[in-house]
């Protein structure tokens, strides 16, 4: 298959470089820590609104894990991925921007709008990434995948660095001003996305409903032959289960990073801004760095080096307070948690662009073609499901033993992940892809 345009490229990527100001701004970094410490507010360890803030992003997640492969299936069948893909563009947009009108103690209010467009942000994740298999042939698919992942970290970076100068600390004081992260982040999805909607093409054929079927039926049926078809496919669904357990570690840090240096570190707000860009600019560079080792060394084997890194990452986090502590006791240094903790961001940055880069990757390469929206929904759906089972879990252990250790939980996730993706055979994963396509041709 030759490379698509650059153009297309460019404009497939913008996605995830518009998208990454949600993910950051609402689930990350500012909006989450305003849930947990000023809507819920209930000090001084924040156990509740740490649990209810899991829980918004597990039902969300729910959902998607729900819809996702249905949706794949109708979109492989119809031709119809850039219109759903704009369904969730539009939802969440708009229900972002209504985050303005959330009040402290407004607590099931601010928990529906995040449910809402947590569930249309992360379908049009799966919907944007179905179109990778469609940009080039195989050995461009990783340094593609980190190209888009790379962009969206540097788009975060941008509209982190906006907003933070722009709207300060996260305080009841500072609310009036703070609640614009909202609007902000809306308006920034919202331009940023445009070049994805004016330049990716929509490829496929669409073929005409049987006689009697309705679209959800054909969905359903759909997903039916898919499920039964990738029996077919063995080390695609090694990969996926390997993908379940990484994507709950990183789900929880995605959701949790701030709000543990906010709760268990007690970083100041200079602190905070800084390790927004650390964390950016090392996911970029590990998204972008680990695509071009992809294309030497196989997604497979960069993909189980990302799981290691996440182990180290996490021990990092954990260990912060030690070591800042034996630093002072044993080398007289005068190292705070927070400076401390800054090591451990440039860790987690750096395994976060690589291991969502490198899975995305190696789920095309062991995708066959005409099935990528279906398998790619798959793919959402274990992940969305990862994310579901990732929360609870942290969300319970937190409120029994506090944030500081349900951190570890993640440490297993991670170790976990790597024993299963040990078992996956690229080359006859991808062998297994040309056989299916070879028999539909």
């Amino acid at each position: 298959m030759p490379l698509a345009p650059k153009r297309e490229i460019f404009g497939w990527a913008m996605y995830d470089f518009a998208n990454q100001a949600y993910t950051l701004l609402i689930i990350t970094v500012i909006f989450g820590d305003l849930f947990t410490r000023v809507i819920v507010g209930d000090a001084p360890d924040y156990r509740l609104g740490n649990l209810l803030w899991s829980l918004c992003i597990a039902l969300s997640c729910l959902a998607v894990a729900l819809v996702n492969p249905v949706c794949g299936a109708i979109m492989d069948y119809t031709a119809t991925r850039k219109r759903f893909l704009f369904v969730t563009y539009v939802l969440t947009v708009t229900g972002t921007a209504l985050l303005y009108f959330v009040e402290p103690g407004w607590i099931a209010f601010a928990m529906l709008l995040i449910i809402v467009t947590n569930f249309a942000f992360a379908l049009g994740e799966g919907f944007i990434a179905s179109f990778l298999t469609d940009l080039g042939p195989r050995e461009s698919l990783g340094w593609i995948s980190g190209l888009g992942w790379g962009l969206g970290y540097i788009g975060g970076l941008v509209a982190t660095a906006f907003s933070v100068a722009w709207l300060g600390e996260v305080s009841l004081e500072n609310y009036d001003t703070v609640r614009w992260v909202g609007p902000f982040t809306a308006a920034f999805v919202l331009l940023g996305c445009l070049p994805t909607f004016f330049w990716l093409r929509e490829r496929g054929r669409a073929r005409v409903l049987p006689a009697g079927e309705s679209v959800l039926h054909l969905g359903f049926r759909r997903l039916r032959e898919t499920w039964s078809e990738m029996q077919q496919f063995r080390d695609l669904r090694r990969l996926l289960l390997s993908i379940f357990f990484s994507m709950a570690g990183i789900a929880i840090i995605v959701s949790f990073a701030f709000i543990y240096g906010a709760q268990v570190i007690g970083w100041d707000d200079d602190v905070r801004a800084l390790m927004f860009v650390i964390v950016q600019f090392n996911a970029a560079v590990g998204a972008i760095g680990f695509g071009v080792l992809q294309s030497r060394i196989g997604s497979r084997l960069t993909y189980l080096l990302s799981q290691g890194l996440w182990v180290v990452a996490i021990l990092a986090i954990w260990l912060t307070p030690e070591v800042a502590a034996l630093g002072r006791e044993h080398l007289g240094t005068d190292w705070q948690a927070q400076h401390v903790f800054l090591v451990a961001g440039c860790l987690a940055g750096l395994s976060l662009g690589s291991a969502q880069s490198a899975g995305r990757a190696l789920v095309g390469l062991l995708t066959p073609a005409g099935k990528s929206a279906e398998f790619f929904g798959l793919w959402g759906t274990a992940a969305k499901l990862a994310a579901v089972f990732g929360m609870i879990g942290l969300g319970l252990l937190q409120l029994f033993f506090g944030l500081a250790d349900a951190i570890l939980f993640c440490l297993a996730l991670f170790a976990i992940s790597m024993l299963i993706v040990a078992g996956v055979d690229e080359r006859r994963g991808m062998a297994a892809a040309d056989a299916w396509q070879a028999r539909g041709d």
